[in-house]
Order: C-alpha cells, then structure tokens, then sequence
C-alpha cells in the first residue's frame, strides 16, 4: 500500500470510529478533531547503518521494499535478520528502511527476557550505552556493543497537529485508550516535524496489554 493510499485509508477509518461516536453521543467534533489521534503497533525490528548492510548481505547489497509503513517515506524491507543474546536467539526480524547513521534494534519486554538482555527504554536515536546484541545475516554477523532499545511510546506529527493538540516537540502525554481492557499509557513523547503523520507508536506488549488489535485510536491528555 502507498503512502497516499495508506493515508486515505486511515482518514476513512477514523471518520467511520467518529461518527459511530457521534452516534452515541459519546464526543463532540471538537474532541475527536484536538484529542484522538490513530495507533499503530510496532513489532520487534532494525534500523541498520550501511556498512552493516554490506556484512550482513553483501558488499553493495541494496534493500528492497516490502512495504510502506505510517511515516512518509519509511517503509519495511523483505530482508530478516536474526537477533541473538545470551540465552537465546529471534529470527525473522524485519529490516527498516531509510539507513541510519547507526544500527538500532527495537525489542518488547518480553523479545528481551527471551534474549537473555536488558535493554532501556530510550528515544530512537538514544543508543549510548544501550544493550549490546548479536546481528545474524545470510552474509556474515554483527555484533554490537550498544544498540538494543525498547522504544518509549510515542507520537508523530506535523506542526500543525502540535498546535491543534496544544502540545510541543519533547512533552510527555498520557494518552487514554478505550475498550474492555482500556486505561491510560503514561510518558507518551510527543515527536514534531514537518515530514511526519500523525500517527502514535506502541510495541507489541502494550497493545496485547490494552487489548488492542488495530484500527486503534487513543485520547490525548496533555
């Protein structure tokens, strides 16, 4: 799916909750428009630096797209690596486009206790001194001293969506999630750029917490 698609798709999706809302009364437009704001799950992944992916695929080797995610102009590869630590190992992790400055492997909680490693919870980019791993390629291994995070939750966007939500770049929010297994999720960074859409990213082990499955929306609480 293209970013354009995705976007549209998400815009349809967030319409239909809102007059289901409306519909019983539960929100006025006002709310929905300055508080709700989309969810996405990240599942275990890497972000790699390019002289990684020379070791682990080969001298040259260009990624190739599998598909687009929530951010504009990011988007999943077909190749997998496999993670490993100290008391075990995790095959199949995705590899994410665009190539960073420095490789970065983002774990739930529960990827972690099966690895054997203790990684921070950080912003992406915060690498000092996070845990080290194991990188497995079909060409050759990495092994990292620090790079191993658990990601904080957080929120992209525009700002446009910083002003309209009445927050800014860096604030920690709670955000509210609704349903039979609802409650709030605390320490929500706000992230604000131009090229980004609004979109709020959680690990697997938050949203299996909050029972959340997709299509999932949360209310901002500043």
């Amino acid at each position: 799916m293209n970013e354009i698609n995705r976007t549209v798709l998400l815009e349809q999706i967030r319409k239909a909750v809102f007059e289901e809302l409306q519909k019983q009364q539960l929100i006025t437009t006002n709310d929905w428009n300055n508080k709700f704001v989309p969810i996405s799950v990240s599942a275990r992944h890497i972000h790699l630096e390019q002289e990684h992916v020379d070791i682990l695929f080969g001298k040259g080797y260009q990624l190739t797209k599998y598909k687009d995610i929530s951010q504009p102009g990011q988007y999943a590869c077909k190749e997998t690596v496999t993670i490993k630590g100290p008391r075990g190992a995790i095959e199949n992790v995705r590899v994410l486009y665009p190539i960073r400055k420095q490789t970065q492997v983002e774990v739930a909680e529960s990827d972690a206790r099966r690895l054997g490693i203790h990684p921070p919870v950080r912003e992406s980019g915060d690498l000092k001194g996070s845990a080290p791993i194991t990188v497995i390629g079909p060409k050759g291994v990495v092994n990292l001293e620090e790079g191993c995070i658990i990601a904080d939750r957080h929120i992209h966007m525009t700002p446009e969506d910083a002003k309209r939500f009445g927050v800014m770049n860096g604030q920690k929010v709670s955000v509210e999630i609704s349903g039979p297994k609802g409650g709030i999720m605390h320490n929500v960074t706000i992230r604000v750029k131009d090229t980004y859409a609004l979109d709020m990213h959680i690990d697997v082990d938050d949203a299996n917490a909050f029972g959340l499955k997709g299509n999932a929306f949360g209310k901002i609480i500043p």
